[in-house]
C-alpha cells in the first residue's frame, strides 16, 4: 500500500535535508530510495529534493523559502479575457439570450451591424475571437448568466365539429416541405389564469420550412377576428401562402375560412384531436416568440391590445431577420435512445433567400429591408413596449386589490 500525501510531505522533508548534504555519487544512492518509498517520478523527485528548504534572496528583506508541503496553483493566462466576455455578453443580451448554437453562427453576421450602428466597440484581438468563439464555449463563458425559466398556461382551444369530416387530416406526407408557403396556425390566449370573460388572443402563424412567425393580436378568438388577422398576415409574408394547418378549434374549423381556401386554392388541413405534437411548429413559437415576449398576463383592454400589435411589428422583424432556428434533419431510435441530428441555426430570413421557390424582387426587398435594421434598436422598442405592458397589467392588479379591501359603509 503506498503512502498518503501527508507521509510522501514528511519524508520530502527528512530526506531533502541529507540528500542537499552529500556528494554526487551519495545522492544518486538518496534518490532511488527516495522514488521507491515515494513512487515520484525521478525528475520530479530530484526537484523536490533539491529546492526543499532553499533560500533565496529577492531582497534584503524578502527571502522565499522552498517547501515541498504547499502547493502553488499554475496561473493560465485565459485567452477568452474580460473584454471578450463582456461583448459577448452584450451580444447575448440583444440577441434574447438564446444559446450558443445558435448564438455562434449569427455572430458574424450581426457584429458588423452592430458596430455600423455604434452599439458596439471593439479592439482587432477581441472582435477576431468573437468571430472564431464555438458554441461550446459561449455556453461554458455564460452559464452563470443563464437563468432558466418554464412557465406553463392554459389552452383555451374548444373542439370544432363543423366541417370536420371535410378538412382532411394533415399527415407530413402530403405537404411539400421543402419549399415555403406551408403554414400551421395557433391561436395563444392572454387570460392570465382567469377565463372568465373577454381577453385577447395571439394569431401565431408559422412557416414550417423557413421558420417564419408572424403574429398579431386579437380583442378576442371570434372567427371573425381571427378570419381577418389571417388575412392581414397573409399580406405580409415574403412568399405565396399554399397551405394552412391547424388544431381543431372553431375559430379555425369554420364556413369562413374553409370557403376562403377553396376560393384561394390553399390546401387546408388540421392536425389529430388532443395531439399537440401535430402541430409542433407553431406550438415552440408560441412559446419562444409569443409567451417570450409577452408573458402570461391577462389583456383585456383596448390599449392592451394596441400595444401587443405594436410591440409584435417589431417582433416580426426581430425574430424573423435576427433570431437563428435549427430544424431536425434526422431522428434515430437505437433501443430506448433516440438520438436527433439537427442543421446549421440560419435566421428564418436566411432560410427564405436560399430557397428557389422564392423570387428574385422578393429577395431584394428582403435584403433592403434588412440593411436598414438595427437588432439592438428593435431589441430596446420590444422592451419599452413589455415595460408598458407590465405597468398596465400592475395598475389593473392594485386597482383591483383597493377595490376588494375598501370596507363598505356602515
Amino acid at each position: 500500500m503506498g503512502l498518503t500525501a501527508k507521509e510522501r510531505i514528511s519524508a520530502t522533508k527528512v530526506t531533502a535535508v541529507r540528500y542537499q548534504k552529500e556528494t554526487k555519487k551519495q545522492k544518486g544512492i538518496i534518490l532511488e530510495e527516495f522514488t521507491a518509498l515515494t513512487g515520484y517520478d525521478r525528475s520530479y523527485a530530484t526537484y523536490l529534493l533539491r529546492t526543499h528548504g532553499k533560500k533565496i534572496y529577492v531582497s534584503n528583506k524578502l527571502v522565499i523559502v522552498g517547501d515541498a508541503g504547499k502547493k502553488t496553483k499554475r496561473q493560465i493566462q485565459r485567452f477568452y479575457d474580460q473584454k471578450v466576455f463582456t461583448a459577448l455578453k452584450d451580444i447575448w443580451f440583444i440577441m434574447d439570450c438564446i444559446c450558443g448554437k445558435r448564438l455562434a453562427p449569427i455572430i458574424k453576421e450581426v457584429l458588423p451591424i452592430l458596430q455600423k450602428h455604434k452599439e458596439i466597440t471593439l479592439d482587432p484581438a477581441t472582435q477576431s475571437k468573437l468571430l472564431s468563439i464555438s458554441s461550446a464555449t459561449i455556453d461554458r463563458l455564460l452559464k452563470a448568466e443563464r437563468k432558466k425559466q418554464s412557465l406553463k398556461g392554459l389552452s383555451h382551444t374548444k373542439p370544432g365539429t363543423l366541417l370536420k369530416h371535410q378538412i382532411p387530416i394533415r399527415t407530413f406526407s402530403e405537404w411539400n416541405e421543402q419549399r415555403p408557403g406551408f403554414v400551421e396556425i395557433d391561436l395563444v390566449g392572454h387570460d392570465g389564469g382567469d377565463s372568465h370573460g373577454e381577453f385577447a388572443h395571439t394569431l401565431d402563424v408559422t412557416d414550417v420550412c423557413t421558420g417564419w412567425t408572424e403574429t398579431q393580436a386579437v380583442k378576442n378568438k371570434a372567427q371573425c377576428w381571427v378570419f381577418e388577422a389571417l388575412k392581414d398576415i397573409r399580406d405580409r409574408l415574403p412568399f405565396d401562402l399554399l397551405g394552412i394547418d391547424s388544431d381543431n378549434g372553431s375559430e379555425f374549423i369554420n364556413n369562413e375560412l374553409y370557403r376562403y381556401c377553396i376560393q384561394e386554392k390553399i390546401t387546408f388541413t388540421r392536425a389529430r384531436s388532443s395531439r399537440k405534437n401535430d402541430n409542433c411548429y407553431v406550438e415552440q413559437k408560441n412559446y419562444s416568440v409569443v409567451r417570450r415576449a409577452v408573458g402570461y398576463l391577462r389583456y383585456d383592454t383596448p390599449e392592451e391590445l394596441r400595444l401587443l400589435n405594436e410591440l409584435y411589428g417589431y417582433l416580426r422583424l426581430y425574430s424573423n431577420f435576427f433570431q437563428p432556428v435549427m430544424k431536425l434533419i434526422e431522428k434515430k431510435r437505437i433501443g430506448s435512445k433516440v438520438t436527433k441530428k439537427y442543421d446549421k441555426a440560419q435566421t428564418p430570413y436566411r432560410r427564405v433567400l436560399a430557397s428557389l421557390n422564392v423570387s428574385e424582387d422578393t429577395k431584394k426587398w428582403l435584403k433592403r429591408e434588412f440593411a436598414k435594421l438595427n437588432p439592438a434598436e428593435l431589441k430596446r422598442r420590444i422592451s419599452k413596449l413589455q415595460n408598458k405592458l407590465l405597468n398596465i397589467a400592475a395598475a389593473k392588479r392594485n386597482k383591483k386589490t383597493a377595490g376588494k379591501n375598501k370596507k363598505p359603509l356602515e
